[in-house]
């Protein structure tokens, strides 16, 4: 039982539950029951939503694309094209609750790590086993989703992670500097158990917390349209979703610097209690719009799981997520 729904409230009307709560997307119903309605995993009905999350909805359509040796759109290359090729697929499933107990996604991760080794033994390298932020923080973030937390591969790349943060907290992608758009790192931290965490863990995740609070969430030079638009699947973009699911997933819920965002989220909240998909990624401005004008050839292709523009039940899900982490 639901209470009333109420403009900038987290709990949900009857009509939005029932929606979320669909059977056409058992990845969605399953988040639904377990995060909004906090139904224990043991749940009869939360166990019988599990069961169907390969069945179909959108992790059936994507598992359906898959190359039976483990690889979507090609073998050689896991990571391009963007956003279609194995690397992009697997962050999906693993959002969407998939996890290394199905056998076909078990063989996918264990190629995606025997291709993506980082020097030292971690996952998220390149060729040459060099680390880039974005690729190491997803990657860890998913297969840490995806039931690998006790992996020493995924150990190792945590370690990474928090060798890597700037002193004074967040981290620097591709030596671009300090910026809010470097946020994978922190969220592969925050998706670890906390009882497992080490000191040096638990400092990282406070000052890269504190990068984002001093800023506000939005506030690092010029305002950056994209940033205020909601996105999915997010790959390694940034947006003040992102960033209020981050920051109240690690405990700052009551943060008062989180209040800009908040109110965003809220006033963003449709009258009928949903949210829209905005763009999808490449949804960019900028310098990196005029290289894509300048090379086609080696823009993305754009790929996601509903249409833009229209009620969007994973956007929705996210926001009411955050909102009622913050007791709203």
């Amino acid at each position: 039982m639901t209470l009333p729904h109420k403009r900038g409230s987290g709990t949900p009307s009857r009509r939005v539950l029932d929606w979320l709560l669909e059977d056409d997307q058992p990845a969605v119903r399953y988040r639904t029951l377990t995060q909004l309605l906090g139904r224990s995993e043991r749940d009869d009905e939360v166990l019988e939503t599990r069961r169907h999350l390969t069945e179909r909805g959108w992790n059936a359509n994507i598992l359906a694309e898959r190359n039976r040796e483990g690889w979507w759109y090609h073998e050689r290359n896991l990571y391009q094209p963007k956003y279609i090729a194995t690397i992009w697929r697997m962050l999906v499933l693993a959002d969407l609750g998939v996890g290394r107990e199905h056998p076909a996604v078990r063989k996918s991760c264990e190629l995606w790590m025997d291709r993506f080794r980082l020097k030292g033994g971690g996952v998220g390298g390149s060729s040459a086993g060099t680390g880039h932020h974005c690729i190491v923080g997803n990657m860890t973030r998913a297969l840490i989703q995806m039931g690998y937390e006790d992996d020493p591969r995924v150990r190792r790349s945590l370690e990474w992670i928090v060798r890597t943060a700037d002193p004074k907290g967040g981290w620097s992608c591709f030596g671009s500097g300090r910026n809010l758009d470097s946020w994978e790192g922190l969220s592969a931290l925050a998706a670890y158990p906390k009882a497992r965490r080490t000191a040096s863990m638990h400092r990282c995740i406070e000052q890269g917390a504190e990068f984002f609070l001093q800023r506000e969430l939005h506030r690092q030079g010029r305002r950056y349209a994209p940033w205020f638009r909601f996105h999915y699947p997010v790959h390694y973009y940034y947006d003040l979703l992102v960033g209020l699911e981050l920051l109240t997933s690690l405990g700052y819920a009551d943060d008062p610097r989180l209040r800009f965002a908040r109110e965003f989220l809220e006033e963003r909240r449709r009258r009928d209690g949903r949210w829209i998909l905005d763009s999808v990624h490449p949804d960019v401005e900028g310098g990196v719009e005029s290289y894509y004008r300048a090379h086609p050839e080696k823009r993305p292709i754009p790929w996601s799981l509903e249409p833009p523009g229209r009620p969007s039940k994973i956007i929705t899900l996210r926001a009411l997520t955050v909102l009622q982490r913050m007791g709203l």
